[in-house]
């Protein structure tokens, strides 16, 4: 089996066995057909079945000239990933990625908005233009609840439990969660979806999506990161922010007001608590303030 048919192969194990993605699914396949290209230059009878450490060794040399350390380390853990699936089906004994390390990272703290800063980026929303109410609409749900972006343009108009104070979301690996939404968040949904989505054409095939383009189609990643580049760019913002960041300020501020982790975990939709607990290391005062204030040894008497 050569390279092309192996991705191939490995690209629809991704899509129907782990439901990966689209695009995840692209960024591994991207990383494969790096390493099938270098090898291509070399040793044209390296096959996926015959790669031993030593060649991936010297292509993840030759990776760390041209890539920082932490794409470094994913496209390392998109390989061993690879590898076990040619051992999960019988392609290969063995893994050759075992003994190769990842390079060493320190942990990204994720960037976030302040109160005031988000809300000085909602004020700067035209609500002249037809658009407007959608794009408040918008960010109010991304920091309302703390969503994925690709979660946030697959929302659907049934996945809209308001009654109940949810909404449900599929996140990665197709796996649904329901999500809470609070009184504000859905004022603001409803203002664009009564007053303003109702009056548009929509595409076939486009109905149940929420938030929609002008020519009623559901909107890409790629317009909600240029709706927030253009806000911030009118707010003034010196800080290089993404849809991401209204998650990240969603559970840093539920952490400083007292929310559970366990809980935000949950809201979020992480699969490991470990993924969460980097919220803890962002703001140390606030968890300072917490041990004074609550710990009975920490309290200082009037």
């Amino acid at each position: 089996m050569n390279w092309k048919q192996a991705i191939k192969d490995y690209q629809h194990y991704m899509k129907i066995e782990r439901g990966l993605s689209d695009n995840s699914i692209f960024a591994y396949s991207k990383d494969l057909t790096k390493l099938a290209d270098y090898l291509s230059e070399f040793d044209s009878a390296i096959t996926p079945m015959s790669i031993q450490k030593e060649n991936l060794q010297q292509f993840i040399y030759e990776l760390a000239k041209v890539v920082n350390p932490r794409s470094q380390a994913r496209i390392i853990s998109g390989l061993k990933g690879f590898f076990n699936y040619l051992i999960f089906e019988d392609y290969r004994k063995d893994n050759p990625m075992d003994l190769i390390e990842s390079p060493k990272i320190g942990r990204k703290l994720p960037d976030t908005l302040s109160f005031d800063e988000i809300d000085n980026l909602i004020s700067k929303i035209d609500l002249s233009k037809a658009e407007g109410e959608r794009n408040r609409a918008i960010l109010e749900t991304l920091y309302g609840c703390g969503l994925r972006v690709s979660e946030l343009i697959n929302l659907k108009l049934s996945n809209l439990y308001f009654d109940e104070g949810f909404i449900q979301v599929t996140g990665k690996g197709n796996k649904q969660r329901f999500v809470p939404i609070g009184p504000m968040t859905i004022k603001y949904v409803n203002i664009y979806k009564n007053q303003m989505r109702t009056h548009m054409p929509i595409a076939i095939g486009h109905e149940d999506f929420l938030f929609l383009n002008r020519r009623g189609k559901q909107l890409t990643r790629a317009m909600i990161f240029t709706i927030i580049k253009r806000l911030a760019e009118k707010a003034g913002l010196q800080k290089n922010i993404s849809p991401h960041t209204f998650r990240h300020s969603f559970a840093t501020h539920l952490l400083e007001g007292g929310a559970d982790l366990r809980a935000i975990q949950q809201m979020l939709g992480h699969e490991s608590i470990t993924t969460t607990e980097v919220y803890m290391h962002v703001n140390r005062k606030y968890l300072s303030d917490v041990l004074v204030m609550h710990h009975p040894r920490q309290k200082i008497n009037d």
